[in-house]
């Protein structure tokens, strides 16, 4: 934990600095004076303080529940990612209700200071989903330890309605106006990844992380780096005459001596998931090229949705169902879904696709056939 300075400079008035132990922590020194302060004994007798308490909570404070399921093999497990992301809305909780004596949490009463703390942060509802969902494991590991009795984040309803994206893919016109706004921005080699996502389905770590070692003379195989159900599967994706084409051209970039990931960015350096998915760069480039889901909400209205990365995987269970020709079950099993997935898959974008190429067909012969008997 590092000490935090925060600098308040306004117009008319000194420059001052607020010393806290930690973001988020207890402030250990005020100072006014231009450059940034030195700490004083006093701020060194509170910094020491302060982290002692951070490090030993007080067992009957929610703060120490937060601090023992940080330590446990539970959250050990959990993905980087996921403890990245766990992981901060952890300190708004704390910031919250740190300080709060773990027996409030066995009030039922709670559950309408949670749904205030989620209404709060409307405006961002899959922020506010996420700090649900880490306040219901927080919860789940505190009752299992038998610090609380009941968890009053169970059942609370999500505000994000995204969340089922199964019927959403990336079309041929998208990825090509994606190309054009990544050209555009200078960022051309984010269209490597977008390509080599729709050919393989590998989900945003996978794609950053896969090298030629990987490559098989029929199949790309890869332990998934994101855990399903506890465990990390290996992912199998068939060697297409497609996606061989694409990993001979990208064969071409130029890289750093050493460097054995198939995507590089500009620099010829691997990319992060971080770097390559960040608002800085594809997110960047989708919203340039303004990729949307269209639907009709509730009212009737036209909603918008932004198309993620991970969309592209429907775009590559489709090219398994069309171009491969595969069966529900097959599809399935490369994807990693449920048959029942695929098939919502085919029905919206193959089969539906068909039907109106057969109809559009049969009204093209029948006009063609009226026309033909009234020149007779």
């Amino acid at each position: 934990m590092a000490i935090q300075f925060i600098k308040s400079a306004r117009a008319g008035r000194p420059i001052s600095w607020r010393v806290y132990a930690y973001k988020g922590g207890p402030r250990i020194m005020t100072a006014i004076q231009p450059t940034k302060p030195k700490l004083s004994a006093d701020a060194y007798a509170l910094l020491a303080e302060a982290l002692a308490e951070a490090n030993c909570p007080d067992p009957k404070l929610l703060r120490s529940l937060i601090h023992d399921w940080r330590a446990s093999p539970e959250w050990k497990k959990l993905a980087h990612s996921t403890r990245q992301v766990w992981g901060g809305n952890l300190d708004l909780i704390e910031k919250r209700w740190g300080d709060k004596p773990i027996s409030v949490w066995d009030d039922s009463r709670m559950v309408a200071k949670v749904m205030k703390w989620r209404d709060e942060r409307a405006s961002t509802p899959r922020s506010a989903d996420m700090g649900i969902t880490v306040l219901r494991e927080l919860l789940k590991f505190g009752r299992l330890r038998g610090r609380v009795r009941i968890n009053v984040a169970e059942g609370v309803p999500h505000l994000y309605r995204g969340g089922d994206r199964a019927e959403i893919i990336w079309t041929s016109e998208d990825m090509e106006a994606f190309r054009l706004a990544a050209i555009e921005a200078k960022r051309p080699l984010l269209y490597d990844g977008l390509r080599l996502a729709a050919l393989t389905g590998l989900r945003r770590a996978d794609l950053v992380s896969l090298t030629y070692d990987h490559l098989g003379e029929v199949a790309i195989i890869k332990t998934a780096l994101k855990k399903s159900r506890g465990k990390r599967r290996k992912v199998v994706v068939p060697m297409t005459e497609a996606l061989e084409n694409l990993l001979e051209e990208l064969r071409t970039r130029k890289r750093k001596e050493g460097v054995n990931t198939i995507l590089v960015n500009e620099h010829g350096r691997s990319w992060t998931a971080a770097g390559f998915g960040g608002s800085m760069s594809f997110g960047m480039v989708r919203d340039k090229a303004k990729i949307v889901h269209v639907e009709e909400g509730d009212d009737g209205e036209r909603v918008e949705r932004p198309k993620h990365l991970h969309d592209v995987r429907g775009t590559f269970c489709t090219y398994l169902l069309t171009e491969c020709e595969l069966t529900d079950e097959d599809a399935a099993w490369i994807m990693g879904w449920s048959p029942a997935r695929v098939g919502k898959i085919r029905s919206t974008y193959v089969d539906s696709a068909a039907v109106v190429i057969s109809l559009a067909g049969r009204m093209r012969a029948k006009h063609g056939a009226k026309q033909s008997g009234s020149g007779g």
